[in-house]
């Protein structure tokens, strides 16, 4: 058992490379909507 398999991500493949990089996609997407939200509502 590796390290990345404990705690909150309790589960076989937790620390497998499409799991990093799914979850890498959704939180940098997330970032880039959040930056793109806030200069749409800061410079209308």
């Amino acid at each position: 058992m590796s390290d990345f398999n404990r705690g909150i991500m309790k589960f076989d493949g937790a620390d497998s490379p499409v799991a990093i990089a799914l979850s890498a996609v959704v939180v940098l997407s997330a970032i880039g909507v959040l930056l793109w939200w806030g200069f749409q509502s800061a410079y209308m």
